[in-house]
């Protein structure tokens, strides 16, 4: 049965020690797999402490980075490039020391930054985002941790929106250092056909986020579950299915996502139901 896991943005920004001491037994009572552990800082939260913790309450680890302003690779100076290529090592070496095989997020530019492209200089941005991440995706590799890329929609950013822009990307990279993270409210957005554009990423999809289609509880929405799980054991994907949702409660983490109204009754409503739906699903699809 395929691995389910909730990010602790559910309950918290940013992640710390003692969020982290709280809220992982809970995850772990509730029957979760995985817990998927934000580095919105390197250093504020201890990995060889979370891993501890984890592997005493049998829980796997995932890691999510963040590109908060002044984190950019592509239409930057050399100088926030370097900072930002040392900030995404810094979460490779964490990840490691957690015991994440995965590094997911939208590694290219601050989520927000928008601007208008041609397609001429589209072309270009890719090429520059390439040359800039083929150095951090190597050192990942090295310390045996994948950099999943994640598309985010129109609104959050002009880099990548799409499953086939970030394919473009993968084939500008060498070859096994590099997936797609997919996310499907970004995907809900985005993609005319999602089932179809998971199909597309076979092979190369590194780490699947999932959520109803207004970021609350999978399940209470009008995405068809059933065929984007179908399409995803289709291509391959064997990892996990990760809730990803956000608390109102951190006003920058708030405004980042919009969460501008409750997403479901409670916080702990949205894992324990979503839960429920997801391992209900693959039971009945029997995925694996």
């Amino acid at each position: 049965m395929r691995a389910l896991g909730v990010n602790t943005w559910v309950w918290t920004s940013p992640l710390t020690d003692a969020a982290l001491e709280r809220i992982a037994p809970r995850v772990a009572a509730w029957g979760f797999d995985l817990i998927e552990l934000p580095v919105e800082e390197v250093g504020d939260w201890d990995p060889r402490r979370a891993r501890n913790l984890l592997d005493g309450l049998g829980l796997a680890a995932g890691v999510v980075l963040v590109m908060k302003p002044g984190r950019e690779l592509v239409a930057t100076d050399a100088a926030t490039r370097s900072a930002t290529q040392d900030y995404l090592r810094g979460v490779a070496d964490t990840a490691a020391a957690v015991g994440s095989p995965v590094a997911a997020g939208p590694a290219y530019a601050s989520v927000g930054r928008t601007w208008r492209t041609s397609p001429g200089e589209r072309a270009g941005m890719v090429a520059e985002l390439a040359e800039a991440l083929a150095p951090v995706t190597g050192y990942a590799s090295e310390a045996g941790v994948l950099l999943a890329v994640e598309p985010l929609n129109r609104y959050e950013t002009s880099v990548l929106n799409t499953v086939d822009q970030g394919l473009e990307l993968i084939d500008a990279l060498p070859d096994g250092q590099c997936a797609l993270a997919l996310d499907l409210y970004h995907m809900n957005i985005e993609e005319r056909d999602v089932a179809a554009a998971v199909r597309r990423a076979a092979g190369r999809i590194g780490h699947v986020q999932v959520c109803a289609n207004d970021r609350g509880t999978p399940g209470a929405d009008h995405l068809d579950w059933s065929g984007i799980l179908g399409a995803l054991d289709e291509s391959g994907y064997r990892g996990p299915l990760v809730i990803e949702s956000f608390t109102a409660d951190n006003a920058s983490i708030a405004t980042a996502a919009s969460v501008w109204r409750p997403l479901a009754a409670s916080q702990d409503a949205i894992a324990v139901d979503g839960l429920a739906f997801l391992r209900s699903l693959t039971r009945r699809e029997g995925s694996p």
